[in-house]
């Protein structure tokens, strides 16, 4: 009886973890996603809940107080971002949900050569994942495809195919 009283005792004073959703960048491929749960097996006080890669978001369940004393929002991002990138050998990464409704995204579709293995698909991928306007992206080496939903008001598809051209990916011309 006395440990059934210590146990909720103790369930009181333990503040529950928040489930919260968050965008998440290095989902350039649906493969990702088992890569993901692995990386998140790493980090310790928080729970990967469910991965929708369509939308490149994931519902982490943590405890706020835990990651930023202030459990100042920006704060917490910049923590999860930080144990998930050491966990994942920084090719994962949180960030706040997008702030430009889907509807109003414009879908983009690249045809690339040379996208031969995973290294290769994310170092496309990332290339455009950090252009300002590029809210989802995605890279398969497999489709020989780069895809992106971008604000067109921030960016567009010039801007994508000529950071891509930098990185040394080759276009398809139709």
């Amino acid at each position: 009886m006395l440990f059934g009283l210590l146990a909720g005792l103790v369930a009181t004073l333990l503040p529950e973890p928040v489930e919260a959703k968050h965008r998440i960048t290095g989902l350039f491929g649906p493969e990702r996603t088992e890569d993901l749960k692995e990386a998140f097996k790493k980090v310790e006080g928080v729970r990967l809940v469910s991965v929708d890669f369509d939308a490149s978001e994931a519902i982490l369940a943590y405890d706020p107080q835990k990651l930023s004393a202030r459990k100042q929002e920006k704060e917490i991002l910049e923590r999860l971002d930080a144990l998930l990138g050491q966990a994942s050998s920084h090719t994962f990464g949180v960030k706040p949900l997008s702030t430009t409704p889907r509807e109003k995204l414009v879908r983009l579709e690249i045809p690339v050569l040379g996208l031969d293995c995973k290294a290769c698909a994310l170092a496309a991928y990332e290339s455009i994942a950090k252009i300002d306007g590029v809210e989802q992206a995605t890279a398969s080496f497999k489709d020989g495809l780069v895809t992106a939903r971008i604000d067109p008001a921030r960016t567009s598809r010039a801007a994508l195919e000529e950071i891509l051209k930098k990185r040394g990916v080759t276009l398809k011309t139709p």
